[in-house]
């Protein structure tokens, strides 16, 4: 079911309705699949008929005798329809579906009696992962309904979410945030994922010319040890609004946007990493609250997590007109290193630490610092 899950969150990254399947026989993996309606214009394309597919060319053989299908969501009817078909010997699924399910929660075809070939059904196996996977889909999906209907300012322009459709490596949630006349009706993007209750929460912030996407690796290792994780796009970059002129862009805008988010949030026990210039906002953030900051962690360039990105760095900047942040960073980095020069000694301020090592490990010291 994990790697079912795992086919799951490939669906969320090319924006499809997060449903994966695995196909096994005698304990090896024969098929794989995900939802990929949108994609291959297919209707039928079901996370389940696509591992149905996969492993059918596997055996060279239409009947998929002895074989067992795993998948995230309680298979719909054309879905269960095809798993009868197979000859499936069991199929196990791990969240409900009441509105189409066919398993039992709409209609229960593996009950009817009529049907000449019966398939075993096991239910609610990871179930609270599964369902979680799609809840997370379908309130980013919601939120991002509401701003898109929310109109942009003629002075910044958004990217196309579609700009991101094919990105690699970012199964993440998408969310936004409008602090209104605050900031000029600018929306900033941000991702939350890892546990809600967590006791401290990491905040990772990007380097000046970055954007979330350099934390990739860092989000799930974090989240998997038990932390919650919230790494902002600031306005001008990522998959943030961004405003047309240079001159809009100032270290005032950026600590004002990132304070805007963190009350909403309602954010303490911070756990600051910043990677390149970010390491700067962070150390300005603690100025700013410095009852809310445990630690601050400075994320050097050359670690895993800040490698392979040249094409993803570009996405976010379709063509000059999306590139006046891109434009100001020369001086955003001169202002931000000056006005932390002009800070008190950091012996005043929450403990620094510098990290250049593995991202796997840098989560397990995180978490069992501060995780109680």
């Amino acid at each position: 079911m994990r790697m079912a899950l795992a086919q799951a969150h490939k669906a969320q990254a090319v924006g499809e309705v997060p449903v994966g399947a695995v196909v096994v026989k005698d304990g090896q993996v024969i098929g794989v699949g995900y939802n990929a309606p949108i994609a291959s214009r297919d209707p039928t394309a079901h996370a389940e008929i696509v591992a149905i597919r996969a492993a059918a060319q596997t055996l060279g053989n239409y009947r998929l005798d002895g074989c067992e299908l795993f998948v995230t969501l309680e298979p719909c009817v054309m879905c269960a329809g095809a798993m009868l078909h197979a000859r499936l010997a069991r199929v196990v699924y791990g969240a409900k579906e009441p509105k189409t399910g066919a398993a039992g929660s709409a209609v229960d075809l593996f009950a009817n009696t009529q049907i000449n070939h019966h398939t075993a059904i096991t239910a609610g196996v990871l179930a609270s992962e599964c369902a979680a996977t799609l809840q997370s889909f379908f309130l980013g999906r919601r939120q991002e309904q509401a701003l898109q209907a929310q109109p942009l300012s003629d002075d910044a322009l958004r990217t196309p979410t579609s700009v991101f459709g094919a990105l690699q490596g970012y199964p993440f949630t998408t969310r936004y945030f409008n602090a209104g006349a605050a900031l000029r009706g600018w929306r900033m993007h941000y991702l939350d994922e890892g546990s809600p209750g967590s006791t401290a929460v990491v905040l990772c912030l990007h380097d000046v010319s970055g954007w979330s996407y350099r934390f990739r690796y860092l989000i799930p290792a974090l989240a998997k040890m038990g932390m919650r994780v919230v790494v902002p796009d600031m306005i001008g970059f990522g998959m943030s609004d961004k405003p047309k002129k240079d001159a809009a862009h100032t270290v005032a805008l950026h600590l004002e946007s990132l304070g805007k988010l963190l009350e909403h949030l309602q954010l303490s026990s911070l756990v600051v990493v910043g990677e390149g210039t970010g390491i700067h906002v962070a150390q300005l953030l603690v100025g700013k609250w410095p009852h809310s900051v445990l630690q601050v962690c400075q994320l050097c360039t050359d670690t895993e997590a800040m490698t392979d990105v040249s094409g993803a760095d570009g996405l976010p900047y379709p063509d000059k007109g999306y590139q006046a942040g891109l434009r100001a960073a020369p001086r955003l980095t001169a202002q931000l290193a000056s006005a932390v020069a002009g800070l008190a000694s950091a012996d005043s301020g929450p403990p620094h630490c510098v990290w250049n090592g593995d991202m796997n490990t840098l989560a397990d010291h995180l978490a069992t610092k501060f995780l109680s």
